[in-house]
This record gives C-alpha cells, structure tokens and sequence, in this order.
C-alpha cells in the first residue's frame, strides 16, 4: 500500500481540531471572468456559489487553474481536468504532460529510451504510423511536437511514415484544421524531397473519429480504426487539405464531428493503412481520449467492436495512458510519478474518504486525484461511486447531466456518518460548454449550483466544513476575444470559443465546523490548485508534509 520507506504518520495542527466532516466539491470548468452575456456564470441563476462570493471575504479567492501553477510549459497554455485534479491531490507541482514531452524532444532523450527503441525495430522493412489530434491547442497534443516527431523519427531511421490526423475544432478555432493540414503536408513534402515517404493516411473529427473517452461510445473509435487500421471509410480523398475542404463545405459540417476519410492512390487504394509488423505511436500526451484506442490496439482479448484484423504492430504511446492498467506497455516518455497523494495521507491516518462524479470526470475525482493511480488506497476506509453518463447525445441536450444525482449521493454519504471526506466532481460546466452552446451551458450552471446548494445544506446539518474550488475555465467565457477583449466576429457573427480558458478559478470554504479564526492568508497571492491540497490537510487538523506547496489559510486568534 503506497510507497516504501514512507512516514505517514501526519503531525496534528495545533489550532485545527480533527472529526469534522469535510465536503471537498470541484466545479468543472468554472472560472473567473468579468460579467458579460457570454459569461454563462454570471448569466445563470447561481445563487449558492454567489453567497459564496458575497458572503465573508476572507473565506472567498481566486487561485491560478493553468500553465506553470499546474506543471505546464507557459502562461500561454490552459489548464485541464488532468493536471487540475494532479495539482489538488498532489499538493505538489509535477511537470506534466506537454512539458514531459517537450523537455524529452529538446534534449533528444526520446531517441535514446526504450519506447522508440522498441518502435524502431520496424522502421528497416516496415511504416510507421502516428496518431493523434492535429492542433496547437496544447489540450491533447501540439502541432510543432508532430513535427519534431516527424523530423526526429526520419533522421532516426523511419524511411515510410503515415499520418492519421484527427481535426480539433474544441481546444481551438473551429476551421483552424484547414491550416494546421496545410503546414502538415508543407512538413510532409519537405521529407518527400529527401527521400522519405511521407503522408497522411486519414482522418477525422475529433468527437466523431477515434477520441472517445471512458467508454462512453465505441462506435467514434470504431470508424477510427476502420480508417486507420483497415483503410475503410465512406470518404476518399488525394490528400488531406482537400478532404477537409470539400467535408467543411456540407451544411453544418465542422472540425470536431468531420466524417472519417482515408487518402488514396491514383488507382483509388488506401495509402496507409496499418499492417503486420509496421509500428504505431499515439502522439496525443494527454491521455483520457487516447485510452480506449490505445486498448483496441494492444489487448489480444478485445470485445468491444470488431476490429475485422487485428495486425501485429509495435505500439507505443506518447505516454503511458494509464499507469494502473499499463497501458499502453511502450510509451516514447515516461510519465510525471507522483507519489504520496494527499489522498493517500489523510487515508493512512485515518480519514475515510468517499468520492463521486458521473462517467465523464469519475476518473479524475479518483484516478487524476491520486496520482494517476487506480484503484484504493485502502478499500476498507474509501468508497467510489461512478454514476454512468448519458450516452449517445451531446452534452447540450441533457445540460442538468448527472449534478444533481452527484448532489443526492454526497448528501447521502455525509448524513450517513460513515466520511471524514466526500469528494466530488460536477462536470456541467466544462462538458455543455465544450458544446459551445451558450444557453444549455447557463442551464448546466444553474444544475451545477443547485447540487453545490444540496452538499452544503448536508454540511450544515452535520456540523462539517466545505471546500468548493474548480479545476479550470470553460463557461466563464464563451466566446474568442480580440487583445481588447472584445467579442471576435466573423461574417457578422461571434465567434463561440468551446475550450477552456486561461482564468483563474475560485476557492471557498465555510460550514459551521469552520474553527473561529480561519481565513484566506494573504501572503500567498499567487496560489494554485497545488495549494488546496495542503489547506484540506490542515482542514482535517493535520499539518501537510513539508514539501507541499503551502496551505491557503491561516488561524487567526
């Protein structure tokens, strides 16, 4: 249980005491941004989270939810649900994701490791394939980092190299594909003149090809590996900046839900798909909507969709998808090993935790919370609940989605006495506004206050203390700004932004456990999600291990 050699043994707070129940409640996708009509946040009836705000203002503030606050590169890059619950359960900053890749490609580190060594065994005689979402959105994957890849593969022996681009449209501009395919093939092209065989082999929209996640719908990554695998698809085209033209031009058409299409040959045959013997790498770094294509490729037992063949490949992914699994067994980068979890200390000292949320964020409330570790610390002491998604629509059309069934379950496990925790995640938020549609992405902010309302009102029965933070930005801010921060249009209209965002993000705590005299330090201005973890710690009368990024409170006599 956990790692060897460990103290676990917390010391005790000296003005905190121990036995309140603590609600841990995450908002997914819920930032701070000035009010405005596409600020579904302010537009919404939120009348809970606005006491909150309102109420006591050093019980209240804001906290940094992206770039080097949660491990990644720059400012410039959002934050995600990922690294967000990292940073909350680690209680420590770990470089993540795009950061691992990138220092691996500039020092050239990821030539020398097993994963592309293992690959390469396939570059003398057979192709290698490279499968990913083609954006700069810096979400799941980046451009430049394909292109690196690219250069570095050729110059490390890939003489056949196929591309299965997948076209974002969610992290980034939609119709921001065309350009992306455009520097892509320009890159393509350059290899071509040396003597490299270079193409793309197919393609997709994202929400419709390949990147399902949590097992919500097989089918998206079943045309995937049609295209990919098998060469099959209801679309061919000569090359992939006119297949995702000609695809835009049907009414309604855009980058995230693009049909599957494969690039064929004067004499119309696929130009790539995946044999025996070629090798495979995923090159998306985040992996929630990798892992069910990374399965498809690696179990031998495998009964989710037919896969018609099943060639024998080296496959690795850019990273490890999931630690617990292994999977997939080969990845080019190794991952961030975070260790003694927050959650893993308070459950070694006693506390019993009960953590919940629906299908779509179930994993980061366990998962991403502890370390990207599956599974209990200690079976005995923590209780998880995953209430299934809704499957086979877009989030917009059901905004409520499962709030309140999360709300129900949290109340339930704190009236019940068995928790010292409940932790939970209410999606609403980031999933409608994923959809970019403004008016379910309000209705999904009043069900998300509305479950927030039903834990504190438990709370308040019990005598406990709550915490409600966010993991990033998403229906804060709807729409694609100019540098003065006004509206984009195009052709007369606003341009709708369905990613996250850059905003910080809020933290409040309260409940009638709250000891007299805590509040919101000021000295530490710059806190991040990195930090809530050491404050829970001293919430459950522990002090946190030293080398925790510091608690946002203090006791004041």
């Amino acid at each position: 249980m956990g790692s060897t050699g460990v103290s676990w043994k917390l010391a005790d707070h000296p003005k905190l005491p121990k036995g309140k129940v603590i609600a841990m409640i995450v908002l997914d996708g819920w930032g701070e941004a000035s009010p405005d009509k596409y600020n579904c946040i302010h537009v919404a009836e939120t009348p809970t989270m606005d006491s909150l705000k309102n109420g006591a203002p050093d019980k209240w503030r804001l906290v940094r939810a992206h770039g080097t606050a949660v491990g990644l590169p720059t400012e410039d890059d959002m934050g995600n649900s990922e690294v967000g619950h990292n940073a909350l359960g680690a209680g420590r900053i770990y470089a993540q994701g795009a950061k691992l890749v990138d220092l691996a490609l500039e020092s050239g580190k990821i030539y020398e490791d097993e994963g592309f060594n293992y690959i390469k065994e396939s570059f003398a005689s057979n192709t290698l394939h490279l499968i990913g979402l083609m954006s700069d959105g810096g979400v799941h994957s980046r451009l430049d980092q394909l292109q690196l890849l690219l250069k570095g593969a050729s110059q490390h022996g890939a003489k056949r190299i196929r591309v299965h681009v997948l076209t974002d449209g969610r992290d980034v501009l939609d119709g921001s594909s065309v350009g992306f395919a455009e520097t892509l093939e320009a890159d393509l092209s350059d290899l071509r003149s040396k003597g490299i065989d270079a193409q793309v082999a197919s393609g997709g929209g994202r929400m419709y090809v390949t990147m399902d996640r949590y097992e919500n719908d097989w089918e998206v990554v079943k045309r995937g590996w049609d295209a990919q695998v098998l060469g099959e698809a209801p679309h061919k085209f000569k090359n992939v900046v006119e297949a995702i033209k000609t695809l835009r031009e049907v009414p309604g058409a855009n980058d995230q839900y693009l049909p599957p299409f494969i690039i064929v040959d004067d004499s119309g045959k696929p130009v790539g798909p995946i044999v025996d013997g070629d090798a495979v790498v995923t090159f998306n770094f985040r992996a929630d909507r990798m892992t069910m294509l990374a399965q498809a490729l690696e179990y031998e037992k495998f009964d989710k969709f037919d896969r018609v063949r099943v060639p024998k490949i080296r496959y690795a992914g850019m990273l490890q998808y999931d630690g617990e699994l292994k999977l997939p067994s080969h990845y080019l980068v190794s991952p961030p090993l975070i260790e003694r979890t927050s959650g893993e200390y308070l459950v070694h000292n006693g506390v019993r935790t009960f953590a919940c949320s629906e299908t779509v964020k179930f994993g980061h409330v366990t998962f991403f919370w502890n370390g990207n570790r599956s599974g209990y610390f200690n079976s005995e002491l923590e209780e998880y609940v995953e209430i299934p998604s809704d499957s086979g629509i877009t989030f917009n059309v059901q905004p409520k989605m499962k709030a309140l069934e999360i709300g129900e379950k949290a109340r339930d496990a704190i009236l019940s006495g068995k928790f010292d925790q409940v932790r939970v995640n209410i999606p609403n938020g980031d999933m409608v506004g994923h959809t970019g549609d403004v008016e379910a992405t309000v209705v999904a902010c009043k069900a998300a206050d509305e479950a927030v309302k039903m834990i504190i009102d438990a709370v308040e029965q019990v005598g406990g203390i709550y915490v409600v933070t966010a993991d990033h930005g998403n229906a804060e801010d709807m729409v694609k700004r100019n540098k003065k921060g006004e509206p984009l249009l195009k052709d007369g209209e606003v341009q709708i932004l369905t990613s996250h965002t850059l905003q910080p993000v809020p933290i409040a705590i309260g409940g009638p456990g709250l000891a007299a005299g805590v509040k919101f330090r000021k000295d530490v201005p710059s806190g991040g999600l990195a930090n809530v973890a050491a404050t829970v710690m001293n919430l459950h009368g522990f002090v946190a291990p030293d080398d925790y990024e510091t608690t946002l409170i203090e006791v004041v006599d």
